[in-house]
């Protein structure tokens, strides 16, 4: 049971690294937090200190979510559960960063590299769905919110595992939460497209 809450422990702390703060300061660009939307995240990066900081920020949060998830899987003897209780502290931590007095970003990446491990052909339909959404109306966030709320119907319909489906629930409903802003954007017409 010691080895389970270290695990828990871990995956928060390493969840909490704010991958797009490291990476804008390393080469010298203004503190992402105080510049675009101010989020952390991999599209704020990409807006604010473009494409290749961007897609570091996407790979180096998913793989947030995805380690602690993968050691748990392959080097623990944990169970479904206990794995998806590691998967939520991963994803916790980027939400809520110790590092950042616990103001994070909104989990999209992190919860992607999550599902990756977790069920990757029900990431294949979110993404469809995701893909879908953005070509059409070019919201990211519209794309991300809607990816969300399928992931968990396509995990039940793939994987057909209770705890699963419950990690899937409880991380896709705080993605959709901290995408409030956005969504009251996107209701009154004012949230930013995404320009490739």
């Amino acid at each position: 049971m010691t080895s389970f809450y270290i695990m828990l422990l871990a995956a928060y702390l390493i969840g909490a690294i704010p991958t797009g703060v490291v990476l804008t300061r390393l080469v010298g660009a203004s503190d992402i937090r105080n510049s675009g939307s101010g989020n952390i995240g991999a599209t704020n990066v990409y807006r604010v200190a473009g494409k290749k900081l961007g897609v570091l920020t996407l790979i180096g949060d998913a793989l947030k979510g995805a380690v602690p998830v993968l050691i748990a899987i392959k080097l623990t003897d944990l169970g479904d559960a206990q794995v998806g209780a590691v998967a939520a502290a991963a994803f916790i931590g980027h939400c809520y960063p110790v590092y950042l007095k616990f103001k994070g970003g909104k989990g999209v990446a992190t919860a992607l590299g999550i599902f990756l491990v977790l069920s990757p052909l029900a990431v294949l339909g979110a993404f469809a769905v995701f893909a879908l959404l953005v070509w059409k109306w070019r919201y990211v966030s519209l794309g991300s919110i809607c990816a969300a709320a399928a992931i968990p119907i396509l995990v039940y319909f793939t994987e057909g595992n209770p705890a699963l489906v419950a990690t899937t629930m409880f991380i896709s409903l705080i993605v959709i939460c901290r995408h409030h802003q956005n969504i009251q954007r996107l209701l009154n017409g004012s949230e930013n497209r995404f320009k490739a």
